[in-house]
């Protein structure tokens, strides 16, 4: 078992800021747990001990009637009276404050063990609240409600409305973040005071703001309607109080490859591919070309493939051309195929021998009776005489 911390409040903090934030140990440094190839994110130590105490508080409502199950109330009440505050009680509840698995909170309640047995046993009264009282201000952990940093210092907006009650103070409630707002949609400022982009005040008083959306392509505006716009989103100009798309491919502001072409959308535009008949192309299509690829042809206003194949491209001996979309290929005719690229013929195998009297053998030789009566391979077939024993026959 790793030693236990100091006794003390002064030495335990000073434990306790070694472990979490990393200041040189005093005492004795506590061993790192072993690497990980991907280490999970930690959470923050204050939430760790929001949560010990947490669980703390569902110990003491397990307990508070354990081992009582009626009976003699007299004799319950008065035992109940002496286990409520007991040492026994306390150490079955710390006993079941932590899961097996939650390594933080093991870690934290065994550096932090000899302050709870000091609120349990002597600070109860003045400081009912365990959390206030260990996370906050003992173990400096956490902050107040409203607050952040090291310092606790208020969020934007203050600390009853952080962030004006549109937004998240980033490390509210700990001691660490930059107290930064992240405003909800439609909202912006320091202090999520303001009407964010294509966004406007549809009401304000002194402690509330109600933003809503603009006309769909406004960036700012007076009012929910088209003829509201003050200045328009990226992509749209500002014409007669009203947003109006730009035709970017109509202007320099389009930037396509050589064999793409332009098309203009609502407030942007994209680049598409041209027809693979295209080297350069002004719209979708063959008809839009502005020169053919290698393989097509000009054929009125289209480029067209070109049929290779109605000229003398394939010179080896028994090839024939087959046309493809821009180009050709050479196959062997039919009846012949390709062995180390010359096409040759395709032989029956006629000479296989199979039983004769089977129907297949049978066949089989027929075959190749037909095929190689003329063979020097076979000069019986010639003079017709049988390969087949007389006593069999075919």
């Amino acid at each position: 078992m790793a030693p236990r911390p100091p006794k003390g409040l002064a030495p335990a903090l000073l434990w306790v800021l070694s472990l979490f934030i990393g200041l040189p140990s005093p005492v004795l440094v506590q061993p790192s747990p072993p690497p990980q190839s991907s280490p999970p994110t930690e959470p923050h130590p204050c939430h760790t001990c929001r949560g010990l105490v947490d669980s703390f508080y569902k110990g003491l409502e397990r307990t508070i009637r354990d081992n009582f199950g009626g009976g003699n109330t007299a004799w319950e009440e008065e035992k109940l009276s002496k286990y409520k505050d007991s040492e026994t009680r306390l150490v079955e509840v710390l006993e079941g404050v932590c899961s097996k698995s939650d390594f933080e909170c093991h870690r934290l309640l065994e550096l932090s063990e000899e302050l709870v047995e000091s609120w349990w046993f002597h600070k109860q009264q003045e400081a009912p609240d365990l959390f206030q009282w260990l996370c906050s201000d003992s173990l400096k952990l956490c902050c107040p409600s409203g607050t952040f940093g090291p310092t606790c210092l208020p969020c934007p907006g203050g600390t009853e409305r952080p962030c004006g009650g549109y937004g998240q103070c980033e490390g509210e409630g700990t001691r660490g973040g930059s107290g930064r707002c992240d405003c909800q949609a439609g909202y912006g400022g320091e202090a999520c005071g303001q009407c964010g982009l294509g966004y406007f005040e549809a009401e304000r008083n002194s402690s509330h703001l109600v933003c809503s959306a603009c006309f769909g392509p406004c960036a700012r505006c007076s009012g929910p309607e088209e003829s509201n716009c003050l200045q328009c989103k990226k992509g749209w100009a500002l014409h007669h109080l009203k947003c109006v798309d730009i035709d970017e491919c109509g202007t320099e502001r389009a930037s396509c490859g050589a064999d793409q072409f332009c098309v203009n959308t609502e407030g942007s535009y994209e680049c598409r591919d041209c027809a693979k008949a295209c080297l350069g192309c002004m719209g979708a299509g063959p008809g839009r070309c502005k020169k053919c690829s290698p393989g097509y042809q000009q054929v009125g206003s289209k480029c067209l493939d070109v049929d290779e194949c109605e000229t003398a491209v394939c010179p080896g001996e028994n090839e024939k051309c087959e046309n493809t979309e821009g180009s050709y290929r050479c196959i062997c005719a039919e009846g012949y195929k390709q062995i180390e690229g010359i096409c040759v013929k395709e032989q029956i195998p006629g000479g296989l021998w199979w039983p004769p009297h089977t129907s297949h053998g049978r066949k089989k030789i027929r075959l190749g009776i037909e095929s190689f009566a003329s063979s020097s391979l076979f000069p019986q077939l010639s003079h017709g005489t049988s390969p087949c024993p007389a006593s069999e026959g075919c």
